[in-house]
């Protein structure tokens, strides 16, 4: 649900100074999940798949955790952006492919708001498959907004997020600037909390998934 889209007008009216808040004191609800992967990493750190990887931002703080980080992304710009950027890093490499062409084993499969660009229940098998015993499958996604509870959710991020905002970027944008680097693949999730839930439990048995605030969830799971 889109607060500034609602017929109540006075709803509509706080979700465009919401809206204007968040443009002048933006921050990244992704990159903000970083601490929560570094948190959980698995005791085994021989390699690790970014899937997903965009820019490589996520790349580049397990690089020095792995011996061999290998980044995956289907838009090509997105990979040849990350590629780039670690062209120097011989513990670092980036392949423009799709999830479901990745073969090896690894330690650790991490997921930022990639999922749902994915058919859910073969990429969480395929994800599965390549884990070593005991490694690790994190996830941080994007769900369908559908029942009660998430559109509490949403609601209470909403609200929240300005409030982040200010604290991790105090000083307001004046005025639009360019992005540098290309621009990131957007698509809505179709899958619901719920589904995603059912789904996970169902393919990984074990698996811990939590609505978070930001408009997220996330998912762990360690093969055993």
């Amino acid at each position: 649900m889109d607060i500034r889209t609602v017929p109540n007008p006075l709803i509509r009216a706080a979700g465009r100074r919401l809206a204007s808040i968040n443009a002048r004191h933006p921050w990244s609800h992704n990159d903000h999940f970083h601490a929560w992967i570094l948190r959980r990493l698995p005791v085994r750190r021989r390699r690790a798949l970014d899937v997903g990887c965009g820019a490589g931002l996520l790349i580049d703080r397990l690089r020095g955790a792995f011996d061999q980080v290998l980044g995956v992304d289907a838009d090509a710009a997105m990979a040849a952006a990350a590629g780039a950027r670690f062209a120097e890093d011989p513990s670092v490499s980036v392949r423009y492919a799709g999830f479901e062409q990745i073969d090896g084993t690894f330690d650790m499969i991490t997921m930022i708001a990639s999922l749902h660009h994915l058919p859910l229940e073969p990429a969480l098998r395929h994800a599965s498959e390549l884990l070593e015993p005991g490694g690790r499958l994190l996830v941080v996604g994007l769900a369908w907004a559908e029942s009660p509870a998430d559109f509490a959710w949403d609601g209470a991020s909403s609200l929240l997020n300005p409030v982040v905002g200010l604290i991790k970027h105090p000083r307001p944008v004046l005025r639009p600037h360019d992005q540098d680097g290309p621009e990131m693949p957007v698509r809505d999730p179709v899958e619901t909390f719920s589904e995603i839930s059912a789904t996970a439990r169902r393919v990984l048995p074990g698996a811990r998934i939590r609505r978070r605030l930001f408009f997220r969830y996330t998912l762990e799971w360690t093969r055993t």
